[in-house]
């Protein structure tokens, strides 16, 4: 039997370093994963750069997103040939034509939209945005010490615009492989609601975690154990990308 890499996919204001609690529960468990550095450019771009890390990564590879991050994996495994399963973390679940902002545009705001600054850079006639950092705290991790938060506030990766805004352009693929999904049910930056609604319509294997948006720092025991359920799941599965 072969247990697949899982691949961890990040999304906005956050980096790699949000998954470590995570990483060291699938390490205790005695399965192997990797923290992927989600550019958070644009979602044809970044999907890309996820698909790409993940054909290069030898045997089957379970994709996990978080946030921004569940749009690229629903990319970059309908690109992956060797991808066998999709998890979500408090993350879109968006279907073709579906941009990450379009998709909850239907939601009341939970909170992230009024706490978002945009901010220019170089190379590009949109913004990108980070969370004003004194309301980081409340807006994407209220379950967590004040001390983490206002580390995160000042060290948080900005994703641009373009990114949320991009509709995906491919079959989504949850349309083809086995998805698990962890709704945060006290989330204000993802509509729980938006949530549910991704989770049910990919006919995902669901749980509900309570606690914020970060879930995958607050809540690590539940996020570990739905990563390890779908890997044990899909460890004989040969993927089928239809």
């Amino acid at each position: 039997m072969t247990t697949p890499t899982v691949l961890l996919v990040h999304g906005a204001f956050a980096d790699g370093s949000s998954w470590a609690p995570v990483i060291e529960r699938l390490h205790a468990a005695g399965i192997s994963a990797q923290a992927l550095a989600n550019p958070l450019r644009g979602l044809t771009f970044d999907g890309d750069y996820v698909a790409s890390a993940a054909t290069q990564t030898a045997g089957p590879v379970l994709l996990v997103g978080h946030s921004y991050g569940g749009a690229v994996i629903t990319y970059a495994a309908s690109k992956s040939a060797n991808a066998v399963g999709l998890v979500y973390v408090a993350a879109f679940g968006i279907d073709t034509g579906e941009s990450a902002l379009g998709a909850v545009s239907n939601y009341p705001d939970p909170g992230l939209g009024v706490s978002i600054e945009p901010k220019t850079y170089p190379g590009s006639e949109e913004p990108e945005f980070y969370i004003k950092q004194d309301l980081f705290h409340s807006a994407f991790a209220a379950d967590l010490p004040e001390s983490v938060t206002a580390i995160g506030a000042v060290s948080q990766r900005p994703v641009s615009a373009t990114a949320l805004g991009e509709p995906l352009s491919v079959r989504p693929a949850w349309k083809a492989l086995p998805s698990w999904f962890a709704v945060a049910t006290e989330d204000h930056a993802i509509h729980p609601d938006a949530q549910r609604m991704f989770a049910e319509r990919m006919g995902a294997k669901t749980i509900e975690v309570n606690g914020s948006h970060s879930i995958a720092v607050s809540q690590p025991d539940a996020v570990a154990g739905l990563i390890i359920e779908a890997a044990n799941s899909v460890s004989t599965t040969v993927p089928d990308h239809g």
